[in-house]
């Protein structure tokens, strides 16, 4: 089972630019799937997650609005379209997958819930 992240970069503020998190030896649309970020010297922070069941898709207010996450199952790949990025948006951003039962309807916000990593994508926003 591996998580494989890709797509990171340079890009100007303002520009856009689409990660990709494409799974090995398990189906990816069984899983929801959550996109993290770390920026040095601060926590893994939640950016955005797609859901197993439904498909529901779920932002961090800081991204909503600019950040669009989507699912290609023929792929086995989730995406994480990112359109008029900030400098704050400098991290490296991880992709993560579960498919256990939570408690509660939040779970997806928090890091310890997943049990699934990729090796993170360097995103650098700066002109």
């Amino acid at each position: 089972v591996q998580l494989q992240a890709s797509g990171g970069g340079l890009v100007q503020p303002g520009g856009s630019l689409r990660l990709s998190c494409a799974a090995s030896g398990f189906t990816l649309d069984r899983y929801g799937i959550g996109w993290f970020r770390q920026a040095p010297g601060k926590e893994r922070e939640w950016v955005s997650f797609i859901s197993r069941s439904d498909g529901r898709k779920y932002y961090a207010d800081s991204v909503k609005g600019r950040f669009t996450i989507s699912r290609d199952n023929a792929k086995n790949t989730v995406y994480l379209q990112m359109n008029s990025p900030k400098p704050e948006d400098t991290a490296v951003y991880y992709c993560a997958a579960d498919s256990s039962y939570h408690s509660y309807s939040t779970w997806y916000k928090d890091k310890d819930e997943f049990l699934y990593w990729g090796q993170g994508a360097q995103v650098t926003v700066s002109s």
